[in-house]
């Protein structure tokens, strides 16, 4: 049996049903064709993002990102200072 790939949309779908508690996770899966258990997993990964929705997580990320990426920059250029140091000697001993 090939295993089915179902869209985004449809699982947001699929779980925004669950999370009103009209229907049961079994006329849920039975309407959309898909798996109970499905239903129910798409359901608790949902639940377990939520929370991350409303920190400040991601802004605390994109600070530290951003220091990350300044101090590479920096090493970057530091290497480019040292390796034309380098060549600079290595040429006065071609000579």
């Amino acid at each position: 049996m090939k295993r089915r790939r179902h869209s985004d949309q449809l699982k947001a779908k699929v779980v925004i049903e669950a999370l009103r508690g009209v229907d049961t996770v079994n006329e849920i899966a039975k309407c959309h064709e898909v798996h109970p258990l499905m239903v129910t997993k798409w359901e608790k990964h949902v639940v377990s993002l939520l929370p991350s929705l409303f920190s400040r997580r991601t802004d605390r990320e994109r600070d530290e990102w951003k220091q990350r990426e300044a101090e590479l920059f920096q090493e970057i250029g530091q290497l480019k200072y040292e390796l034309d140091w380098l060549k600079k000697k290595a040429a006065l001993f071609c000579e």
